[in-house]
C-alpha cells in the first residue's frame, strides 16, 4: 500500500459551466468577485470528492492579464476574495491544506509571450506577497517553459512555504515543455532552488503517461494531473475558454484508469486540470482505496 495526495480538479471550465455570466479572456476571476457562491460550492464539492488539496481560483488574476482587460485595481481583491473562498470550503467541507496559484503570467500554453527574467520574478512576488500568509503551499502550475518556472520557484521559495513546480507538455511527440525544452533540463533550470514535488498538467493524459518515467528518474516526489480537452491549438493570447471542447472520452471511470496508471508508474500526486470535474476526482478517490492505497494530505 503507498500513501497519495489527492488534488482537486480544473477550476475555470467547470465555473464557466456554471456560471451565468459568459466567458472572457479573465477566464474565472471575475466569477470570484461576481458569483463567489459558485467558487467556494465547486472548491468544498472537490473536497467532499476527496481532496486533500484545494488550489485557490486565482489562475487568472495575474497582473498582466488584469491589465490587458483595464482593470488592474482587481488586483488585490482577487488575490484576498481567493483565499476567503478556499477557507470558507475548507471551513463547511472538511480537512485540505490549500495551495496559493503561480500561473502563467501572459496566458497558458504561450512560452514565447515573456518579459525578463527579472520582471517575470518580479511579478511572482507581487502575487506571493498577496497570497504567503493565506496558504499552506505554494503551487506553480502549467509552466510552459524553464525560465517562467524558476521565476515562479524562486519568488515561491521566498515565502518560506513548501513549493511544487508542475511544467506543462505538448501534447504529442516525445515528451518537452511547450517551449520545445526538455523535463532534465527544466529541471535544472531550477538549480538547488527548494522545491518539494516535481508534476506534470493541463496536457493529454496519454503525453503524461510518455513523459513520467523521465520525471520519476530525477528523483523526488512527482505527480500529475492532466485535461480532458481535445486541442489546445484553438486558444489564443487573450481568447476566451469557449473555444476550446471537451473529450467524450475520459469520463470519470476512464480518466480514473489513466491516474492510476501514473500512481502505478510511481507518481505520489494526483488529480485533475481542465475538464475534470468532482465527479473525476470521487472516481479517482474510489479507485485509489480499492487499489489498497491510503489518501494523505500534505505533511
Amino acid at each position: 500500500m503507498t500513501s497519495v495526495i489527492l488534488t482537486d480538479g480544473g477550476m475555470g471550465q467547470e465555473l464557466v459551466r456554471r456560471s451565468s455570466s459568459e466567458p472572457t479572456p479573465l477566464w474565472s476571476a471575475r466569477v470570484l468577485i461576481d458569483e463567489p457562491d459558485l467558487v467556494r460550492d465547486l472548491h468544498a464539492e472537490f473536497i467532499r470528492a476527496g481532496a486533500r488539496v484545494i488550489t485557490i481560483n486565482t489562475y487568472s488574476a495575474t497582473p498582466e492579464r488584469l491589465a490587458r482587460e483595464g482593470a488592474e485595481d482587481l488586483f488585490k481583491p482577487l488575490q484576498k476574495r481567493g483565499i476567503e473562498l478556499a477557507r470558507q470550503a475548507r471551513d463547511e467541507a472538511g480537512d485540505t491544506a490549500i495551495a496559493g496559484c503561480l500561473s502563467p503570467l501572459f496566458g497558458s500554453y504561450a512560452p514565447a509571450l515573456t518579459i525578463s527574467f527579472e520582471d517575470t520574478l518580479d511579478i511572482y512576488r507581487r502575487i506571493v506577497s498577496e497570497q504567503a500568509d493565506g496558504v499552506d503551499l505554494f503551487l506553480c502550475e502549467t509552466m510552459a517553459s524553464a525560465d517562467e518556472a524558476r521565476a515562479a520557484v524562486t519568488a515561491a521559495s521566498e515565502s518560506g512555504k513548501p513549493v511544487w513546480v508542475s511544467w506543462t507538455l505538448a501534447d504529442h511527440g516525445a515528451p518537452r515543455l511547450r517551449s520545445g525544452e526538455t523535463i532534465a533540463d527544466a529541471a535544472g533550470a531550477l538549480g538547488d532552488l527548494p522545491v518539494a514535488a516535481r508534476l506534470l498538467n493541463c496536457c493529454r493524459p496519454e503525453a503524461i503517461a510518455v513523459a513520467l518515467p523521465e520525471l520519476i528518474a530525477l528523483g523526488g516526489p512527482v505527480g500529475a494531473y492532466a485535461n480532458g480537452f481535445t486541442s489546445v491549438e484553438a486558444l489564443k493570447h487573450g481568447g476566451t475558454v469557449d473555444v476550446l471542447h471537451a473529450r467524450h472520452d475520459l469520463d470519470p471511470q476512464a480518466y480514473a484508469d489513466q491516474a492510476i496508471g501514473w500512481v502505478e508508474a510511481g507518481a505520489e500526486i494526483v488529480g485533475g486540470c481542465c475538464e475534470v470535474g468532482p465527479a473525476h476526482i470521487a472516481a479517482l478517490r474510489d479507485r485509489l482505496l480499492q487499489a489498497g492505497h491510503q489518501i494523505s494530505g500534505v505533511s
